[in-house]
């Protein structure tokens, strides 16, 4: 089986449109989230989220047709992609045979803007102003064939749905393709677009979102103020390519992906299970695949959406997980705080930050978390990022419907 390295990263987010804005955003804590500002709506029940700001799709090689012809989560996608591919080096045709090249990218809703838009027509002119392209602009597969289509990518194409856990399990599918030899590099990751009324309305209506009105004080993991999370969108793409190609072309390595972990809990089809048996489960699978060894330096990116039961319950997952001792001397941080709950592009977002803190020796914060929950009672890394150099990391996210997914990373 081939080893598995990530050798080029791309996104856009609420906290910057390349890697380079992101990284410096999250190293100095900086909050990406604030007031809505794409829904006119004095009315509307929630008042932050964590847009996306100053995205051009032209800036990134994307032709106007797309652009027209596409909703916004897959012109993200798009995007991301544009940027990692760049980043990575990867020459398709000349590195890569298109038929060893594969698309898994994701999301967790898909184009709902467009699919409130075409109801709006519907509801207003009747069925025959729907618009044709309807259909291929809201399902949740047309960011991956676009990606593909884009790049010549004949290789499996995979587009996981698994609502919040849908970009860590993408990551995990595309490590699998490569290591079982069914690709030689795979373009992965997630993308959402969700910051419209009717997204909005659902997750309110459910009492999953904050209602806090001060964005210094809506995204609050671990702390026991938290009653919700911040509604967030933007996209994450990755670039995974086997060992054996990514040293043939000398490319670069941020670093190996190593273990993945996707179970269910089987027990509700939004909260979590109580006793963080699945969550658990996912983490323990990606940590002996990884070979982890009790004493070496372990960084978390925790899940950590700001919800009363998720956190505790994550809590409760790693120790389970790791046993408390170790458990205790793991260091772990969500950098939800900063970036808003972006559905299923958080996983792939939060394994590129994960990349990113193993290769320069930094872990990220959590902001905000000035009174911690006593039942969240490890080490969160409050406020302000450390110096820490850590040889083994995971990304945890988890989903409606029980999902859990767990990726490994190794410094290289």
């Amino acid at each position: 089986m081939s080893r598995v390295y990530i050798t080029g990263v791309g996104c856009i987010t609420p906290l910057g449109n390349d890697i380079n804005t992101l990284w410096d955003s999250i190293v100095n804590g900086k909050c990406g989230i604030d007031f809505i500002t794409k829904i006119d709506d004095p009315d509307l029940p929630v008042k932050i989220a964590a847009e996306v700001k100053d995205f051009h799709p032209e800036n990134y090689g994307i032709e106007k047709t797309m652009i027209r012809h596409n909703d916004i989560y897959a012109l993200y996608a798009l995007a991301a992609a544009y940027q990692a591919m760049n980043d990575s080096g990867l020459k398709v045709g000349e590195d890569v045979d298109p038929r060893r090249l594969g698309v898994a990218i994701g999301s967790g809703i898909g184009g709902i803007q467009t699919f409130e838009r075409e109801h709006a027509n519907l509801m207003q002119y009747g069925m025959r102003r729907i618009s044709p392209l309807f259909i291929p602009e809201m399902i949740s597969n047309i960011a991956g064939g676009n990606v593909a289509i884009t790049y010549n990518a004949q290789g499996p194409n995979l587009p996981v749905v698994t609502a919040c856990a849908t970009g860590t399990h993408s990551v995990g599918e595309a490590y699998r393709l490569i290591r079982e030899g069914r690709a030689d590099a795979v373009i992965t990751g997630g993308a959402e677009a969700s910051v419209c009324k009717m997204a909005i309305g659902g997750f309110n209506n459910m009492k999953a979102l904050t209602t806090s009105e001060d964005p210094m004080a809506a995204s609050l993991p671990f702390d026991s103020r938290r009653h919700g999370f911040v509604l967030g969108e933007g996209s994450g793409v990755l670039i995974l390519e086997s060992e054996e190609l990514a040293k043939k072309r000398g490319a670069k390595l941020y670093a190996e992906v190593c273990g993945y972990g996707n179970t269910c809990d089987a027990h509700h089809y939004t909260a979590p299970h109580p006793e963080g048996r699945g969550a658990a489960e996912a983490m323990r699978l990606a940590l002996e695949e990884a070979g982890f060894k009790a004493g070496e330096h372990l960084y978390i990116n925790a899940h950590g959406t700001g919800t009363p039961l998720n956190d505790k319950g994550e809590t409760l997952a790693i120790k389970k997980a790791l046993g408390e001792d170790e458990a205790r001397k793991a260091v772990i941080s969500s950098t939800k705080s900063m970036h808003g709950h972006m559905l299923g592009a958080t996983g792939a977002v939060e394994l590129i930050i994960t990349a990113l803190a193993l290769k320069n020796g930094i872990v990220p914060p959590t902001i905000h978390l000035d009174e911690p929950d006593p039942e969240c009672d490890l080490d969160y890394t409050p406020h302000t990022a450390r110096q820490w150099q850590a040889d083994i990391a995971i990304s945890n996210t988890f989903g409606f419907g029980g999902q859990n997914s767990c990726v490994a990373l190794r410094k290289i």
